[in-house]
């Protein structure tokens, strides 16, 4: 018995030596394989028309964020106030950026925060704003594992923390501009 606790812990500070390399590189690729497109796509639903439609959010992108206030002001939005554009108008751009930031492991930890950020709002604004319910929203512990809100979106931000907690990973950003930051401190004259 004692032969294989020593074997079981011999793999098991192999694998621990290796997870802060490949845990946050993996998870970075899960997130660019599954959601990038996801919140690009979403994102893009929101640009309005013509050259500056980064600054001028479309009507759809209200109706998705606020559907309450948009639905009060007769889903007329020009009705909505800054605070509204201002919401609609990071949010865009956060679906945009956040993934992009997170791919590259650039920033990596404060880019999986605010999405994790995101992805919290965005459950809030389907379940309070949009009236999800039901299996759509789901329930832990109860034997299902296809609710779009309770179980994907936990896995989502599980996905996220890890390199909230490791960092980017080797092949990450992150990693290369601190390499670059110790080299050019260990080469600056003293």
């Amino acid at each position: 018995m004692n032969t294989v606790i020593a074997i079981h812990d011999a793999i098991a500070r192999r694998l621990m030596a290796l997870a802060p390399a490949v845990l946050p590189t993996l998870a970075r690729a899960v997130f660019a394989a599954v959601l990038l497109m996801y919140f690009w796509r979403s994102a893009a639903t929101k640009l309005g028309d013509g050259v500056f439609g980064f600054i001028s959010p479309s009507s759809g992108a209200y109706i998705q964020i606020f559907p309450k206030a948009a639905e009060a002001a007769g889903y007329d939005v020009s009705q909505l106030g800054l605070f509204h554009w201002a919401v609609v108008t990071a949010g865009m751009w956060a679906e945009f950026l956040l993934p992009a930031l997170i791919v590259a492991g650039l920033f990596t930890r404060l880019a999986c925060l605010g999405m994790i950020g995101f992805v919290t709002v965005q459950s809030l604004t389907d379940i309070y704003g949009h009236g999800v319910t039901g299996g759509d929203l789901g329930a832990w512990f109860d034997g299902a594992s296809g609710a779009l809100i309770l179980d994907q979106r936990a896995f989502w931000i599980v996905v996220l923390l890890v390199p909230v907690f490791l960092g980017g990973g080797p092949l990450s950003a992150d990693r290369f501009l601190t390499a670059q930051r110790h080299n050019r401190a260990t080469t600056l004259p003293t």
